[in-house]
C-alpha cells in the first residue's frame, strides 16, 4: 500500500485531496490544527479506512520530524507529499509587518521545505511530492504580499527538488490554483470588487472547486504523472493565462480610479 502526507487536511483542498487519495487507494496522514476537523476528515474518509490524522504546528521545530514519523511509525513508508497548509489574506507590501511576514513564510516556505527534507530519505523510486502554490506565484497580484513571496519561493523549491533529486526517481511538481470554492472564498464573493477580478475575468463557465485541484494532485501522485517533473499546473480555468472579460464586464459601467 502507498502512503501520501497531505498537509492543512482539515478543510479545503487539503481534504478533498486527502479524501480523493485515500478513495484511490492510498493510505494518507492528514494533519492541521484543528483536532476536531481532523475527526471530521477521518469520519468522511472511513469508508475507506486506511485515513489517520495528526494534529500538529508545522512551524514548530519538530513539527516536520513528527508528521514523518508518525507515517513511518503508521505504515513503514512514504510515497507522496503534499504541501497544501497555508493561510489567506495578506496585505500588500507596504502594510505587512515583520510579525505577519515571518508567519507567510514560516507556515508556506520553511515549513514544506523542512518537510521535504525530512521525507526524501525515505522516498523510493517512482515517489512524489506536490507543492501547492498559487496563480500569485505564476503572475502578479494585487495585496499578494507575503503571501506572493512565499509561494512564489515554494515554486522555485519545486524546480530544486526536481532537478536535485529526480535521477533517484523522486519527482516535484507544483500545482498552482486559482481562486477555488472553499468556505474562506465564499464569504468574499460577496465583494464586487472580488468577483470582478475573478469571476468575470475566468474564461470558464464557473469557478474552480476543491475537487478540481484535488484531482489534479492526484493524477500528479498516479502512473499517469509519472513523468511530469519540475512542472506547475496552473487550475484556475485560463484566468492566468488571457485578458478575458465577460460579456457582463465588457457591457457593465467601470467607475474611473
Amino acid at each position: 500500500m502507498q502512503v501520501a502526507i497531505v498537509t492543512g487536511a482539515s478543510s479545503g483542498i487539503g481534504f478533498g485531496t486527502a479524501l480523493t487519495l485515500a478513495g484511490s487507494g492510498i493510505a494518507v496522514l492528514g494533519t492541521g490544527r484543528d483536532r476536531e476537523r481532523l475527526d471530521e476528515l477521518a469520519a468522511a474518509a472511513g469508508e475507506w479506512g486506511q485515513v489517520a490524522t495528526l494534529a500538529v504546528d508545522l512551524t514548530a521545530e519538530d513539527g516536520p520530524r513528527r508528521v514523518v514519523d508518525a507515517a513511518l511509525d503508521r505504515w513503514g513508508r512514504v510515497d507522496y507529499l503534499v504541501n497544501n497548509a497555508g493561510v489567506g489574506k495578506p496585505k500588500p507590501l507596504h502594510e505587512t509587518d515583520d510579525e505577519s511576514l515571518d508567519y507567510f513564510l514560516g507556515l508556506m516556505l520553511r515549513a514544506p521545505f523542512r518537510l521535504a527534507r525530512e521525507v526524501i530519505p525515505h522516498l523510493a523510486p517512482g515517489s512524489a511530492i506536490v507543492n501547492v502554490t498559487s496563480t500569485f506565484a505564476v503572475v502578479g497580484g494585487l495585496r499578494g504580499g507575503a503571501y506572493s513571496a512565499a509561494k512564489g519561493g515554494l515554486g522555485a523549491l519545486t524546480t530544486h527538488i526536481a532537478c536535485q533529486y529526480g535521477a533517484q526517481g523522486i519527482r516535484c511538481n507544483a500545482v498552482a490554483p486559482g481562486v477555488t470554492l472553499t468556505p474562506m472564498v465564499a464569504e468574499r464573493l460577496d465583494d464586487e470588487r472580488f468577483r470582478k477580478i475573478n469571476a468575470e475575468m475566468t474564461p470558464h463557465e464557473r469557478l474552480g472547486t476543491v475537487e478540481d485541484v484535488a484531482s489534479t494532485i492526484a493524477f500528479l501522485c498516479s502512473p499517469g504523472g509519472s513523468f511530469i517533473n519540475g512542472q506547475t499546473i496552473v487550475v484556475d480555468g485560463g484566468w492566468s493565462s488571457t485578458k478575458y472579460l465577460s460579456e457582463f464586464a465588457l457591457s457593465s459601467k467601470w467607475e474611473p480610479r
